[in-house]
C-alpha cells in the first residue's frame, strides 16, 4: 500500500508555495496531500484540529501517513503529533523548522504591535518552540545555510543560518536526525537535495549523509 504524505507550508505562505515538492515526492512514489491553512489569521487550535482530522480521514485508506513542514509547518506537525490524539504512523520531516525557537520571530515582535499581530496565533510557538522531541513519531530535520533572507533586515545570526533560521535552532534534542544542504529558508521548498532527503527520511528513518 502507498504511504500518503501531508505537506504543510509556512508562515505567510499558502499552499501552492508547496507544488515543486509536491511533485518530486508524488515522482518519489508517494500519495501527496497540501494542507491549506491562514498562517495569521487561524486560531492555532483551529489548524491543529483540521490537521489531525485529515490525518485521521487519510489513515482510513492508508496504514502509513507522513508529515512534511516547512518552518512554521514543521512546529504545527510536531504540536499536532504530541497532543496526545490517536493518528495513524508515520515519520515527521521538517524544512527549516526552528523547532527550539526562532531569534528572528523574538525580534520581530518586538518591532512593536505590528510585528506581534503578523506572527499571528502562532507567535509563542515560533517564537519558543519545544525543548525536546518526545513524541512518538520519528523527526527528521533538513536546514539550509545559505544566509539569504529575513535575518538580513532583523540582524545577523551566530553561526550557519539559512537567512530565516539559524541551522542551531532547528537541532532539537529527542530527534532521530539532521542534515544541512545548500540552499536559503524558502529554497528549501525547490532543493532536489532537499526533496531527496525527506524522501530518504520517510523511507527510512534516517538522511543520507554518503556525500556529507
Amino acid at each position: 500500500m502507498t504511504d500518503h504524505v501531508i505537506l504543510l507550508h509556512g508562515l505567510w505562505m499558502r499552499g501552492f508555495a508547496l507544488l515543486m515538492l509536491h511533485r518530486r515526492l508524488m515522482e518519489a512514489g508517494f500519495r501527496v496531500h497540501r494542507f491549506d491553512y491562514m498562517s495569521v489569521a487561524t486560531t492555532q487550535e483551529r489548524i491543529l484540529g483540521g490537521l489531525e482530522a485529515r490525518l485521521q480521514e487519510l489513515g482510513q485508506e492508508a496504514q502509513t501517513v507522513h508529515l512534511v513542514g516547512h518552518s512554521l509547518g514543521g512546529l504545527l506537525a510536531l504540536r499536532a503529533c504530541s497532543e496526545g490524539t490517536p493518528l495513524p504512523p508515520g515519520r515527521v520531516v521538517c524544512l527549516g523548522s526552528p523547532l527550539k525557537g526562532s531569534a528572528a520571530a523574538r525580534r520581530f515582535a518586538g518591532m512593536g504591535r505590528g510585528g506581534e499581530v503578523l506572527l499571528g496565533h502562532n507567535r509563542e510557538l515560533l517564537e519558543y518552540g519545544f525543548e525536546r522531541w518526545n513524541g512518538p513519531r520519528e523527526v527528521g530535520v533538513i536546514a539550509g545555510r545559505t544566509p539569504l533572507g529575513l535575518g538580513a533586515v532583523l540582524g545577523q545570526f551566530e553561526g550557519d543560518s539559512d537567512g530565516t533560521v539559524a541551522v542551531d535552532e532547528t537541532c532539537l534534542p529527542g530527534i532521530a536526525d539532521h542534515c544541512v544542504v545548500e540552499t536559503n529558508h524558502t529554497g528549501l521548498l525547490f532543493s532536489m537535495e532537499a526533496a531527496r532527503q525527506a524522501t530518504e527520511f520517510l523511507h527510512r528513518g534516517r538522511f543520507d549523509h554518503s556525500a556529507s
